[in-house]
């Protein structure tokens, strides 16, 4: 059996009885998480350019639309996708699953929320759909995503794109010939480069995701044909975007517990790349407990586990989005501030004369020992009087092994709904979201915010 094949058996086979409350939960965090950070993130330049180009380039056909999350007006699917999942990603703020090295949710989420609404799919196959989709991106980010990663891919494009495609295909109740013609069309489109961080070409790729991810599932509903050997044939995906690794993974696709349970979600307290995040709660920590402000402090040093700090490209940056891919903006905005949040990353915050002096002050290095996983970061302070302070975190807040409470969820999305300008009832939206398999998506959409123009 092909690679491809066993994919799609395993998503054909999977029905809404499986879901337990466990699963139909952890989509609805990940719904509420990625639809806030998205509203957050409307007005960013980026996100006003997506739509933009959306409203441009053709009006909705009957049946395939779905609307903009930032506004409400209706657009061509593929293109609502686009404009959603760049919304999603510009501030880096949506949710991350270890073996991905990346972002699942905002790699689905705008994909599949917009599908729902045009065909009138309800919540439960939503669900479905995102569980198959998580299960099909970690399954391939555990054979190949380390070394993928390091090479320069961007893992949420370049891996996601499958799983979105999968997720298409399962929502649209394609059989399994039509799925295996899905991935392939997948693979023919899949993309995503580091190179690309810190400029508006990072969330293009993860709003390019899911236009990609659609146009595969919808063109294979429509008879169009990919090579099954796709993914693990010579020339195939594996040969071309990995090193050969075996994808003996996908053997246990659909097995308990499915990944969304044993790899989870992890939601982001930060604005920024999660490569910072364990630094952030240590420095935080410190300044805290201490006292501390920027003045008091000499130099900081960071070193963490094997390959951890790899995304943080920019160690002068100048402007929001270079901040989010550097160590050094994120320390030194933690000890000048007291906390890092989403107006950290406004241009005029980077370019603070105080934050940029303190750049060079800041290093940061991975350990040459030990392996990828787990992760872990150590933090040392160097005071001005001579102080040594040090703390090491392994358990990073908001992560799977530590999640957000419901209330610090919820802070969150209130957060990302008033840097968005948006109205919302937050009882509605969560109550909605965390039962979604009891209703239609579109529903959902309907009851739980009030679109306010862009500003």
């Amino acid at each position: 059996m092909k690679a491809a094949e066993r994919i799609a058996a395993f998503a054909v086979g999977f029905r809404r009885e499986h879901l337990t409350r466990d699963l139909v939960q952890a989509c609805g965090r990940a719904l509420l998480d990625t639809y806030a950070v998205a509203l957050a993130g409307r007005n960013e330049e980026a996100s006003r350019m997506a739509l933009t180009y959306a409203r441009r380039s053709g009006l909705p056909a009957p049946g395939r639309a779905s609307r903009d999350w930032g506004t409400g007006e209706m657009l061509p699917l593929e293109l609502a996708a686009l404009s959603n999942g760049v919304a999603g990603h510009v501030l880096d703020y949506d949710d991350v699953t270890s073996p991905l090295r990346g972002h699942p949710s905002v790699a689905l989420l705008p994909a599949l929320v917009g599908l729902a609404e045009a065909i009138d799919a309800d919540g439960a196959e939503l669900a479905c759909a995102y569980v198959c989709g998580f299960e099909v991106i970690c399954k391939l980010s555990k054979a190949m995503a380390v070394r993928h990663y390091a090479r320069g891919w961007h893992s949420t494009s370049s891996i996601g794109t499958i799983g979105a495609a999968v997720a298409c295909a399962r929502l649209l109740q394609l059989d399994a010939a039509q799925t295996v013609h899905a991935i392939g069309l997948a693979v023919s489109q899949a993309a995503g480069s580091r190179a690309n961080f810190g400029t508006h070409a990072k969330s293009f790729q993860a709003g390019h995701t899911n236009s990609a991810g659609l146009r595969a599932a919808l063109l294979a509903s429509e008879g169009f044909d990919a090579a099954a050997g796709a993914l693990d044939d010579a020339f195939g995906y594996m040969d071309l975007y990995a090193n050969g690794e075996s994808l003996s993974a996908l053997e246990t696709l659909g097995q308990a517990p499915l990944e969304l349970v044993s790899s989870g979600i992890e939601v982001k307290k930060y604005p920024l790349c999660y490569a910072t995040h364990r630094a952030l709660d240590g420095v935080l920590d410190l300044r805290r407990e201490h006292g501390l402000t920027l003045a008091d402090v000499g130099s900081v040093h960071v070193r963490a586990s094997a390959g951890a700090l790899t995304p943080l490209i920019h160690q002068r940056p100048q402007t929001g989005l270079e901040a989010k891919f550097s160590m050094q903006y994120a320390v030194t905005a933690a000890l000048l501030d007291g906390g890092i949040g989403l107006s950290s990353f406004i241009d005029a915050a980077v370019l603070r004369p105080q934050a940029q002096a303190f750049f060079p002050q800041v290093t940061a290095v991975d350990a040459s020992e030990g392996g990828t996983f787990p992760r872990w970061t150590e933090i040392a302070f160097e005071l001005r009087n001579g102080e040594r302070l040090q703390r090491r975190v392994d358990v990073l807040r908001g992560s799977a092994e530590a999640p957000l409470s419901l209330q610090e969820l919820r802070a969150k999305v209130q957060d990302c709904l008033e840097w968005g300008h948006a109205r919302a009832d937050l009882d509605r939206l969560f109550e909605g979201a965390l039962s979604i398999d009891r209703m239609p998506v579109r529903q959902w959409l309907d009851s739980a915010v009030a679109f306010p123009n862009r500003t």
